[in-house]
């Protein structure tokens, strides 16, 4: 069974969206079939995903994963009991994109 790609509210949708319009549409692509394929493999094998050790707060959520797609991280959770991938923020891999 698929899971479904969801936001924890309308404010990290926006900041999420706000991101992605920025990033070059190369990238762009390359992150949504990444997010895409979430839904079939919310735990993909690689060095692409790796579970976070510790809390990490987004947006008052805790993301448990990371996605690493070229110099862009993905962070989000996921709800096995609703078959939900939660996605928490995109952002540009820098000293910030982790606090």
């Amino acid at each position: 069974m698929a899971y479904e790609i969801v936001f924890p509210s309308e404010r990290v949708e926006r900041l999420f969206q706000k991101v992605l319009t920025k990033i070059p549409p190369d990238s762009q692509e390359a992150i949504i079939g990444a997010i895409r394929s979430l839904s079939t493999h919310p735990r993909p094998q690689g060095k692409r995903i790796k579970k976070l050790s510790g809390e990490l707060i987004v947006s008052q959520f805790v993301a448990q994963y990371r996605l690493r797609v070229g110099s862009y991280r993905v962070l989000y959770d996921i709800d096995d009991q609703r078959k939900k991938v939660v996605l928490l923020k995109l952002a540009k891999r820098d000293e910030q994109t982790y606090s």
